[in-house]
């Protein structure tokens, strides 16, 4: 049997337990790039702590390199599928599609987005659009708590669909998504499954990560905290996702009667659990802020719906996020020209 070859962009904890886990299948051969634990990996193969296999012990994809591989040149075959599980920040170069580019084979390369927020899609479909672009909206729970080391405490769950793409007949783009679930849960063991009202359970996310991130950014707090200041939930959470739901439903997609109820008792109490964009912003690291609350926010603008909250929230983001552009050498601070407050 001919194993599908899949290429992963974003080997820390997500990606690293999807290689494992696509490998493990029998159906893949993956391509793994890594760039700050290449040297790790190479050497001493990578040890993954998991909650679902066990003790994994000097695992190795198929194939581990520094750099996304370049197909044009011919001495790589092509690929089945990219599989993209970095950072999605378009904010600050190079943009998801800008990496993958040299791997991308034009109709042939179905590219899969693990990746948190809305509208990520579209900047691929105008670079690649006659590829299949698949959903996959994750809930695993994996860490790189060191270099080519992996914590694995939550069980590998996604939902996995197509995106709508105006070049690739929707046939072909489900085909590539059931296809990808296949190789990637062959024995049906796992919680990852295909899933045709993808979108709907993207905005479901949204409507958690668009609230809880970043307030709990703004407000350097932990989610228990958080609830126990009720008026933080009442002021804050409870309004962005109301009007979350609001945009949601005016584009189609009716979110569940209870997700007030659900996203607020959605994390345990008994941990002082942040959001990866807290995190982040801890780290001195950029912020998924583009896709998760300024993406909802312009939708909202274009159908003329009232977002007070999110729109504050964004605003203050926005200035967070400059604070690490400048750190980083990304941004500096000057008046440019027609600014009208210099």
């Amino acid at each position: 049997m001919t194993k599908s070859r899949i290429l992963i962009v974003g080997t820390g904890g997500i990606g690293t337990v999807s290689a494992y886990s696509l490998e493990k299948g029998g159906s893949a051969e993956v391509t793994a790039v890594m760039r700050s634990n290449y040297e790790a990996a190479t050497k001493n193969g990578i040890d993954i702590d998991s909650v679902q296999f066990g003790q994994i012990k000097a695992w190795k994809p198929t194939t581990i390199t520094k750099s996304v591989p370049d197909v044009s040149k011919g001495d790589v075959p092509p690929f089945d599928y990219i599989l993209v599980t970095t950072k999605n920040i378009p904010d600050a170069p190079p943009t998801v599609a800008d990496i993958i580019a040299p791997a991308v084979t034009p109709g042939k390369t179905a590219i899969v987005l693990s990746q948190n927020g809305i509208n990520i899609e579209k900047p691929l479909i105008a670079r690649f659009p006659t590829n299949p672009l698949i959903s996959s909206v994750a809930y695993t729970g994996a860490t790189e708590t060191a270099l080519a080391k992996i914590y694995h405490d939550d069980d590998d769950c996604q939902k996995i669909g197509a995106f709508s793409n105006p070049q690739v007949p929707t046939e072909v783009a489900e085909a590539a998504a059931k296809k990808y679930v296949q190789i990637y849960n062959p024995d049906g063991k796992l919680d990852v499954i295909y899933e045709p009202e993808v979108d709907r359970i993207r905005w479901r996310k949204i409507a958690y990560n668009a609230s809880m991130n970043p307030v709990a950014s703004i407000l350097r707090m932990d989610v228990p905290r958080i609830k126990m200041s009720k008026h933080i939930v009442d002021d804050l959470i409870v309004p962005i996702v109301l009007e979350i739901r609001a945009i949601a439903e005016a584009k189609g997609v009716t979110l569940q009667p209870d997700l007030i109820h659900a996203i607020t008792h959605q994390d345990p109490n008994d941990t002082a659990f942040k959001p990866s964009m807290c995190q982040d912003y801890e780290k001195g690291n950029l912020m998924e802020i583009e896709n998760i609350v300024a993406e909802p926010l312009r939708e909202a603008e274009k159908l003329n719906i009232p977002t007070p909250t999110l729109k504050t929230v964004y605003g203050i983001m926005k200035g967070l996020q400059l604070k690490v552009k400048e750190e980083k050498g990304l941004w500096e601070p000057k008046f440019e020209p027609g600014n009208p407050y210099e």
